[in-house]
């Protein structure tokens, strides 16, 4: 069994922040999401796992991961450049994924409880494909599946104005090796992509065996910075544990928190969940629950809540920042009267307040 992890797109909804580095690689509780993925394929007995990259920053990606060797796994590289439909990711892999069965896991999604027990599933039904569904709001937003009387997977409909059922689909799926010769014969979209939801419509059209089950928890599409938000406040509440290694003067750190090491927390109050990356300085400030920040942060004379804040980033003079996602490096700064702010600043952003 082999992963393939979709690490593309242009991510033009969290930009600025994707004008300097793929959305995959924006921190949830100081971890990249896609390394969350990785995990997941990983602790679910995968090894063997490419990343098929994009066009934004590259290298990046690479960087960060190597050969795979420090998360216990062996990765290929495979290069998509131009977003051009998952299912043409998909169909990069070939060489790859040669006579394996394999799991496709976009590297925007988190499950709560991963994907073991579907993986599971999907080999023990010994089907030709198996896609994970989740009940939503909104389904007019996602690829959504159609059910017959009997309950049986007849289609899926990509965005429909009208869709056909609540059920969206997630972004995993589970392949045998014939969806190979399915992508062979896709039309691009009206979008000009190859897409997952045609490649599913025809293998259940050319009578493969098509497996479905309904996801249990929560799935998150980490695409927008609400979503970003809500996912680090989902993480910090349920995986974090106290760990505090930096040095604390006269300050009171509450609950669930961590802290490395190589950061001081002075004069200040920190109220979790909250993590703290390496070397920053926390100084006459407030910082509460559902924050991360990053390494090498300093935050002066301010009060942080529910903000994810990238790494060296400064905020200094803030009376209250909440709800904001800020990027590496940006510089934020209050010079004028009490306010409550929510921003979403790109890397190397410099604001006046």
């Amino acid at each position: 069994m082999k992963g393939v992890i979709l690490h593309g797109g242009a991510g033009t909804r969290l930009r600025p922040l994707t004008f300097s580095g793929p959305k995959q690689l924006i921190p949830v509780a100081n971890k990249p999401v896609s390394q969350y993925v990785l995990e997941d394929l990983r602790n679910a007995g995968i090894r063997d796992i490419a990343i098929v990259l994009g066009e934004i920053y590259p290298e990046l990606v690479q960087e960060h991961y190597g050969d795979g060797s420090r998360f216990g796994v062996r990765i290929t590289y495979i290069h998509q450049g131009k977003p051009l439909g998952i299912a043409h990711a998909v169909g990069l892999c070939r060489e790859f994924v040669g006579s394996d069965a394999f799991v496709v896991y976009l590297g925007d999604n988190l499950l709560q409880y991963g994907i073991k027990q579907y993986l599971q599933r999907f080999l023990e039904g010994d089907y030709d494909a198996f896609i994970l569904l989740k009940e939503v709001e909104d389904p007019t937003r996602f690829g959504v599946a159609r059910f017959n009387e009997e309950g049986k997977l007849i289609g899926l409909v990509e965005k429909p104005k009208v869709p056909p059922s609540k059920y969206a689909l997630v972004g995993v799926y589970f392949f045998k090796p014939v969806v190979f010769e399915v992508i062979k014969d896709l039309k691009p979209s009206w979008r000009g992509e190859l897409e997952i939801t045609d490649t599913i419509q025809l293998l259940i059209d050319r009578g493969y065996r098509v497996g479905y089950d309904f996801v249990e928890g929560w799935w998150l599409d980490t695409g927008k910075k609400d979503d970003i938000l809500y996912a680090n406040a989902l993480i910090l509440d349920e995986r974090i544990k106290r760990d505090v290694k930096g040095e604390v003067v006269n300050s009171k750190v509450e609950g669930r928190v961590v802290v490395e090491e190589g950061t001081k927390i002075v004069d200040s109050s920190v109220r979790g969940p909250v993590v703290i990356g390496r070397g920053c300085l926390i100084e006459n400030s407030f910082i509460g629950p559902y924050t991360s920040i990053g390494d090498g942060v300093r935050v002066l004379n301010s009060s942080i809540e529910y903000c994810v804040i990238l790494e060296n980033a400064l905020v200094e003079n803030v009376d209250r920042l909440e709800e904001s996602l800020v990027g590496r490096n940006a510089k934020i700064r209050r010079n004028r009267e009490r306010n409550v702010i929510k921003l979403h600043v790109g890397d190397y952003s410099e604001v006046e307040l």
